[in-house]
């Protein structure tokens, strides 16, 4: 083996570690996170949770991506220490398929039927079909799909790369030798450990294996420990996930390092066992590509068949490990945007839009109180305005921070739009909270000095914050339900309640002639009104941002103008319907 050979062999790796990345990379967007919210959502039942650990590993093609996912779910408290046991299970199941794709290359035969099952047969049709699909479709989900059948050719190509280079070895005495080294058990664990550490991926080191197999100097005594060290080996990547998380996340990455290393533990002293015992006349026969992802498998589903039954030992184990005390991590609605999440795009966006509708939520809660006291002021009610609106500013510093960090990831197409309507909003609901904490202090001045507004000046308020809640609520449903028909409701009523602004100010002028109003209250009802109509406006940008979202290329002031040109009649006939519903007394 010469220099041109290591040169080809570590461009087929580079090739083949690369298609993994963009086979996985298309598979997950593809999936647009739904698959994380099912693991999220769908773990109560430990069996249901071992199946859905080993079909999402199965289709994104890593076991470390979801174990650091569940870490990230167990941190941000979305999961329970216990539901995780499963998915970690299910995940080191689900990582089996990727070897048995990866064993198509070992296909031999004369029959053309069986040789279009070798990958270098129809990898070239798929890659053409996939650069196509990536260069020239519209659909962001048809260019996903492309990114799939790219990565998996250049997956496959890589693969083929490697064996060819690796041929030559055959020939070469102390690569034989080497791997006579590594019928030591020990070593062997070892070595796989090594190299999958390395590469954080027991997928593509198990690749590798296979590859190196194509030679015929692997033995099975010499495959089977290596097999057992690359799942110890893929532990490192959760293990590192877990520095810096609170302690239960820390227990979730250890509870996947136990289970492998317990799982190892067993399968070796039952396989050895066997093996001094009744002799294995395979042991010195060089193993195939086949035969590793058949020892892959099985090594993998008996240690979550052994083991499940005694998950609640490695939880204590992993307690033990990682012993109570204060977390580092604080539990609260922030802390479901976990950076662990940003591996995967996708379901970050629909983390960092859950966290949005819990700082709406909470801007809602501030402006309704606030409202509230104009009528009934309470201390205690008042300062709650102002905690809610210190949170809604925490939410919008937090939550902008995570969006920011995700424009250096790859987003699809509709996550992107996502997130770029998520910036603009949080400013609007951020913007709502301290129109609240004015209204709060407007109260508070009416308070101190025992003013009280004229039954027809209440009567009009009591009109315009009528609308002012309907306003808040349907534009917030709206955003919360990812709702564009419904936002098409909001800038009817917003034009309703610009015209009730000028008319309370008329009215209010008209009793300040008739002296039935003071001058100071007429101070305090402009400050309302001021705030109510500002209000307004923002729930209008929220409702042309969730618009744009679903229209293409739509510019807010284009719609705004030509709203009424364009969609006259049923603007027209909403906005008479809202007049007639708030019409002053």
């Amino acid at each position: 083996m010469d220099l041109f050979n290591v040169l080809t062999m570590i461009g087929g790796l580079a090739l083949f570690l690369y298609g993994m990345h963009v086979m996985g990379d298309g598979l997950a967007k593809t999936s647009g996170g739904k698959l994380e919210v099912i693991l999220e959502k769908f773990t109560s039942k430990t069996t249901l949770a071992v199946l859905l650990g080993a079909a999402v590993t199965a289709v994104i093609q890593s076991s470390s991506a979801t174990t650091v996912m569940v870490v990230g779910f167990v941190n941000s408290g979305i999961m329970k220490l216990n539901q995780a046991v499963g998915i970690i299970m299910g995940a080191n199941i689900g990582t089996t398929v990727t070897s048995w794709l990866l064993g198509l290359t070992g296909i031999e035969s004369d029959n053309f039927w069986i040789r279009l099952l070798k990958p270098t047969s129809f990898s070239p049709v798929l890659a053409i079909i996939g650069v196509s699909m990536m260069l020239f479709a519209k659909s962001s989900k048809k260019r996903d799909i492309g990114s799939i059948m790219a990565g998996f050719a250049i997956l496959m190509t890589g693969m083929d790369t490697m064996s060819k280079a690796l041929a030559p070895l055959a020939d070469v005495p102390e690569f034989t030798k080497l791997f006579v080294m590594f019928k030591n058990p020990l070593l062997g664990v070892i070595v796989g450990a090594l190299l999958t550490a390395a590469i954080q991926s027991s997928s593509a080191s198990v690749g590798i294996l296979q590859a190196l197999c194509l030679t015929g100097s692997v033995s099975y005594a010499s495959a089977v420990p290596i097999i057992m060290g690359q799942n110890i080996g893929t532990c490192v990547t959760a293990l590192i996930s877990g520095i810096g998380a609170s302690k239960n996340a820390k227990r979730a990455a250890f509870v996947h390092f136990y289970f492998n290393i317990v799982g190892t533990i067993v399968f070796m002293c039952a396989f050895y066992g066997l093996n001094a015992i009744i002799g294995f006349e395979f042991m010195d026969d060089s193993v195939n590509a086949w035969s590793i992802a058949v020892v892959h498998s099985i090594f993998n589903i008996s240690a979550t068949l052994c083991l499940l039954p005694f998950r609640q030992l490695l939880v204590k184990l992993a307690m033990i490990t990682v012993r109570d005390g204060e977390s580092n991590v604080e539990t609260n609605a922030l802390a479901f945007l976990d950076e662990r999440f940003l591996e995967r795009p996708a379901f970050a966006v629909a983390q960092a839009k859950k966290t949005a509708v819990q700082m709406a939520q909470s801007s809602q809660d501030a402006l309704f109180k606030a409202i509230e006291l104009c009528r009934n002021y309470d201390e205690e009610e008042a300062k709650h305005v102002i905690e809610l609106e210190e949170l809604v500013d925490k939410y919008e510093d937090e939550l902008g921070t995570y969006l920011m960090k995700m424009n250096n990831a790859e987003l699809a197409k509709n996550d992107s739009q996502v997130v770029t309507m998520l910036l603009h909003c949080i400013g609007d609901f951020e913007r709502i909270s301290d129109h609240a904490v004015n209204i709060a202090e407007t109260a508070k001045n009416v308070n101190k000095k025992s003013e009280r507004f004229s039954d027809k000046a209440r009567g009009e308020l009591d009109v315009y914050e009528a609308a002012i809640r309907e306003i808040v609520s349907m534009t917030f449903k709206a955003f919360e339900d990812d709702d564009s028909i419904l936002a098409t409701h909001v800038e009817p009523l917003e034009e309703v309640i610009d015209a009730l602004n000028e008319e309370v100010k008329k009215k209010h002028v008209k009793r300040l002639r008739k002296g039935k109003c003071t001058i100071g209250l007429g101070f305090v009802l402009s400050d309302l009104t001021t705030n109510y109509e500002r209000i307004a406006d923002h729930c209008s940008n929220i409702a042309v941002c969730l618009i744009q979202t679903k229209e293409e290329g739509l510019e807010a002031h284009e719609y705004l103008d030509n709203l009424k040109e364009n969609d006259s009649v049923r603007f027209k006939m909403e906005y008479k319907e809202y007049r007639k519903k708030y019409k002053l007394p």
